[in-house]
């Protein structure tokens, strides 16, 4: 006999006696999601129902009746998501395209939840770059290939961003460069780029954070996961373009061997970068990866990273949010988010905020002038990196990747928020 709860799915409001605007109901193993305007829409309402199941410490779950559909059924296991908790979700539906989609996303998703969500003792810059490649060589064993490079071989090949930040600790950096290539040619272009900075803790450097703002800091390789989880879903959905993937991994830590304040770092691009803020170690190693893709000459170069505070400042941790100086770039991945059902902000990136990064000492600084936005400035930085500036690229900040706390419709961690976006992204594009 099955222990486990079936959840329903109505349109229709909750009888009286359950409360006003009631977003569930119970008859014996059996629980009914009443999703209403008043409870926030369908997938809002959903979300907020599985959170709420979840909380009661209901385990085992099987999704019944006519009125879920794809979006739903994800909406569901999203908020029923639990780090603590190995719980079972049953879809309520049989083989089939749905299905295939669905266990497509809840792969990709786990792996970007789990990974964010590691210990930064276990979670350290190579084993982020090689779990990203084993992942993905599992997906398409015939059409990834891959190699992850550390140590001295970083400035043997020029990588001096991470090279630097990752110095202070004794697990040095790690760039993995991924080729997903499904066609039967060596020869066959490059068609997108995919940078995604991958911190696996920050302690900011001589910079320090102080305890509060550092607690959650192993989850600053998020932009690195969230791109690896991307192509994996796109590949998933049977991605059939080459697509590089470049992964920026370091550990940012003081010691006697750690890079300093005042100190300018050469890139391999011939741009100079002094260093104001130890603390603004994201865009330093980013920059290794843009130089990496912009190489390559794909049409477009897409970068994720939990970059900076003040996008989180300016959109909350609900969206994420799109940095391009080309209209067309940032309303590419607008449209994939919107798309995907999730949720992205356009923030301003101009060529004048290009001059707002300057240094008397090297060509440009790490961090913006006073009263200058954090966000558009990480930005301009990042743009200096990329071919002629800034073309065919767009920068996504993920201000809604993570949750120190958890809400009414996400865990505490890793919201594996964007990965269907840049997947979108890459099939569509």
């Amino acid at each position: 006999m099955t222990t486990a709860m079936q959840v329903r799915l109505d349109n229709t409001a909750a009888a009286a006696h359950w409360g006003k605007n009631a977003l569930l109901s119970f008859s014996d193993s059996e629980a009914c999601i009443h999703a209403t305007a008043a409870t926030g829409g369908t997938l809002v309402a959903v979300q907020r129902a599985a959170r709420r199941l979840d909380g009661m410490g209901v385990a085992d779950v099987v999704l019944a009746g006519d009125h879920w559909d794809l979006e739903s059924r994800w909406s569901f296991w999203a908020g029923y998501y639990n780090p603590n908790r190995k719980s079972r979700l049953d879809w309520g539906i049989g083989e089939g395209d749905e299905r295939t989609e669905l266990e497509a996303r809840r792969a990709a998703s786990l792996w970007v939840r789990e990974i964010t969500n590691g210990t930064p003792e276990n979670v350290f810059p190579r084993a982020l770059a090689e779990s990203a490649a084993d992942m993905l060589q599992k997906l398409a064993p015939d059409a990834v290939s891959y190699r992850v490079i550390s140590g001295d071989e970083l400035l043997e090949a020029g990588f001096m961003g991470i090279h630097n930040v990752g110095r202070g600790s004794v697990r040095g950096g790690a760039m993995l460069q991924l080729d997903y290539n499904p066609t039967d040619s060596d020869d066959a272009p490059v068609d997108i780029c995919l940078v995604g900075k991958g911190i696996t803790f920050d302690s900011g450097g001589y910079s320090i954070k102080p305890s509060a703002g550092m607690a959650h800091m192993k989850s600053d390789m998020g932009g690195a996961a969230m791109v690896a989880g991307g192509l994996a879903l796109a590949i998933a959905r049977g991605l059939q373009k080459r697509v590089k993937l470049y992964l920026c991994c370091a550990e940012n830590l003081i010691s006697g061997h750690a890079f300093k304040l005042g100190d300018v770092i050469t890139y391999k691009n011939g741009v100079t970068a002094e260093i104001l803020n130890t603390d603004a170690e994201g865009r330093l190693v980013l920059a290794d990866g843009l130089i990496a893709a912009s190489e390559e000459n794909p049409r477009y170069i897409l970068d994720a990273a939990t970059l900076t505070g003040a996008a989180k400042m300016a959109v909350g941790r609900d969206y994420n949010s799109v940095l391009s100086l080309e209209d067309e770039m940032a309303e590419k991945v607008l449209r994939a988010a919107g798309q995907e059902n999730e949720k992205a902000w356009r923030l301003p990136l101009e060529k004048f905020h290009l001059e707002q990064i300057p240094s008397g000492f090297a060509e440009i600084a790490n961090v913006g002038m006073d009263g200058t936005p954090g966000a558009s400035t990480a930005a301009a930085f990042l743009a200096k990196f990329v071919r002629d500036e800034g073309r065919g690229w767009v920068h996504m900040d993920l201000s809604g990747s993570y949750l120190p706390a958890p809400n009414d419709q996400w865990a505490q961690g890793a919201k594996g928020h964007g990965f269907r976006t840049i997947a979108r992204f890459l099939l569509d594009n």
